[in-house]
């Protein structure tokens, strides 16, 4: 048995939320030198790592999605699945880093690529800035064993902005809330029938009549499910709580946005999920989410989405087609961490890796995913390179539900073993 349970356990205790994973980038610098490699760091704090004359390169992110009490992380075990209490857990993609270190601990020779956040838009790898001589990339960030995936989707962020007024507002003054949902990946959870806490919201909202928005806070990341959603409201007829949706009456006489109608009928207009499904692959072509709603006391309206398409023409269309519904409303618009598509490729180095998954788990396939996976940036900036991605079982990732099966991780490993054996 390894020791790369007790790396990630390690690596939970290092804070490494995104644009908040310093000292996790300073841990790793020092395990790398104190094991004799060459390290360098990029202005975009990428890590590379390097011994000898590798053909190899082995890449994962290391900041992680927090959420609930993250970055304070509590591990237990429960029927062989590892979790955290009410927070995220990090092993997207903290588990990959924690098998890379063990690789190090026992001097493999090989490229060890660590980028930076990749949860808020692969900015670390858009910035890459290496020297990289490896023929072969292995990417460690798929969630699911016994599968090797050769493409992956493309995105973009689309925010909108509008400055409101605030006038005179009438009626009971109320605080409505959807909390505790689910939450999941805005990618590969999109088409699992989550329900989107700010859906929810808008949806009652608008039967239950209410036209008198005071502000509103909803969402957590971009690139989540929403889990919560929180607005205050004044109507003149009585509002009850009913399913997910929380009603509590305030004692306040504050006054209301003069487009909060509008917000609440752009909530409902707004289609948030999947788009298409692409048959072939079996996953979604394209999808959205709308990931985070503020109107706050000041009149200011932001909304945030993430988009994703497995081609890099469809997620144009898509973009487009939400910017113009954006500017129906009002808002101006802006368009920003867009990364390209992987396009599906089957090449020698998939199957190899293809062939060493059938021999530690009896059964592999060749999979797409509808997330962002670094190959794609990262293809386009060292075209001679061939690229698969593994990844032991993980569910609910950017969630509080987040979990990793502990089996599937000793075996994933063995199968990395097994492909630089061969390589």
């Amino acid at each position: 048995m390894s020791k790369i349970i007790e790396y990630f356990k390690r690596l939970t205790q290092i804070p490494h939320c995104s644009k908040e994973a310093d000292g996790l980038c300073d841990f790793l610098v020092a395990f790398a030198k104190e094991r004799g490699y060459e390290v360098e760091v990029d202005e975009a704090k990428n890590i590379y790592a390097y011994k000898g004359t590798p053909r190899l390169c082995l890449q994962a992110h290391y900041d992680m999605v927090c959420m609930g009490k993250a970055p304070q992380i509590e591990t237990y075990v429960e029927e062989g699945w590892m979790k955290a209490k009410e927070a995220s857990l990090g092993a997207d993609n903290g588990m990959a880093v924690a098998m890379m270190m063990q690789l190090m601990e026992e001097g493999k020779v090989l490229e060890f690529l660590f980028t930076s956040d990749e949860e808020i838009g692969l900015i670390g790898a858009n910035e890459l800035a290496f020297d990289l001589k490896a023929e072969y990339m292995l990417n460690l960030d798929s969630e699911d064993e016994a599968e090797v995936y050769i493409g992956c989707a493309g995105g973009a962020d689309i925010t909108a902005f509008k400055q409101d007024d605030y006038v005179e507002g009438s009626g009971t003054c109320y605080e409505v809330a959807v909390n505790g949902l689910p939450g999941g990946h805005s990618g590969v959870d999109i088409d699992k029938g989550i329900p989107s806490a700010i859906k929810v919201l808008g949806s009652y909202l608008k039967e239950a009549g209410v036209t008198q928005l005071v502000s509103m806070y909803a969402g957590e990341r971009r690139n989540a499910i929403p889990a919560n959603a929180v607005a205050i409201v004044r109507n003149q007829t009585p509002l009850e709580a009913t399913g997910d949706v929380t009603v509590r009456v305030l004692n306040e006489s504050p006054d209301i946005l003069k487009e909060g109608e509008k917000v609440i009928e752009l909530i409902n207009a707004f289609k948030h999920g999947v788009h298409e499904m692409n048959e072939e692959l079996g996953i979604p072509h394209t999808s959205i989410n709308l990931a985070i709603i503020t109107a706050d006391e000041k009149g200011g309206l932001t909304i945030e989405t993430s988009a994703r398409a497995m081609d890099m023409e469809a997620l144009d269309t898509l973009t487009q087609e939400t910017v113009t519904l954006f500017e129906q409303y009002g808002f101006s618009t802006k368009v920003e961490d867009k990364y390209p598509a992987w396009k599906p490729d089957v090449t020698d180095f998939t199957k190899l890796v293809d062939t060493k998954m059938r021999e530690v788990f009896g059964q592999s396939r060749l999979m797409a995913i509808h997330a962002g996976l670094e190959c794609g940036v990262i293809a386009e900036k060292y075209p001679q390179m061939k690229f698969a991605s593994i990844g032991p079982t993980i569910r609910y990732p950017h969630s509080t539900r987040e979990m990793v099966k502990l089996d599937s991780v000793e075996k994933t490993f063995d199968v990395l073993n097994r492909v630089i054996e061969s390589i």
